[in-house]
């Protein structure tokens, strides 16, 4: 189920849907330089990693960034910096940017301007990657086909939030991602489908 979407570990996304698409990659072996876009969602260590960038980028690859991102200028591509609320269009893929952001934590301050992306597929509707975030007034209301939400806690919301902001949001699936080494347990995946209604499939990929 979602064949198409990879889960490499922690937050690192590949979907193979119209275009390969990267989001935050991490930790990724072998050097398959194959993005044809790549989405940073903020500058932290485990979401952007100049390494593992390097392991996928061609030379036409684009990345695009939260526009409080500059870091990406250095690696010599195509580097697109966007805000929360904006839509856009790359490659004939349509893309939207959404605020990520803590409440009530220090880790991801709103004001650094962060993101998470709705990606607008053909065949799939719209897949929702959340970033690092709690549950915030701006990510209640997306709409989406796909949902994949962080359940890690800590510097995220933990499994019983991100339950509760897929079932607010009701995708059809829901992944949970961002668990499991650098933040959570393995065990969070399945925390995360116990808490989710029985309307929503949750796929575990990690």
């Amino acid at each position: 189920m979602l064949d198409f979407i990879t889960i490499n570990e922690h937050s690192s996304i590949r979907i193979d849907e119209e275009k390969i698409i990267y989001c935050d990659p991490y930790n990724i072996s072998g050097a398959s330089h194959d993005a044809d876009i790549i989405l940073i969602t903020h500058s932290h260590f485990d979401h952007y990693s100049p390494d593992d960038i390097r392991k996928v980028m061609k030379s036409d690859t684009i990345i695009v960034c939260p526009t409080s991102v500059t870091e990406p200028n250095e690696l010599g591509l195509n580097v697109k910096q966007v805000k929360a609320g904006e839509k856009f269009e790359f490659i004939g893929i349509r893309f939207e940017a959404v605020p990520a952001y803590n409440i009530g934590k220090p880790f991801h301050p709103k004001s650094n301007g962060w993101l998470g992306y709705i990606i607008e597929s053909s065949e799939q509707g719209r897949i929702y990657i959340a970033g690092d975030t709690d549950i915030t007034p701006d990510n209640k209301q997306v709409k989406c086909d796909i949902a994949l939400i962080p359940v890690g806690g800590t510097y995220t919301t933990d499994a019983s939030q991100a339950a509760e902001l897929a079932n607010t949001i009701r995708p059809k699936y829901a992944v949970p991602i961002h668990y499991g080494n650098v933040a959570g347990s393995p065990a969070d995946g399945e925390r995360f489908r116990k808490a989710v209604d029985s309307g929503i499939e949750v796929i575990i990929k990690l």
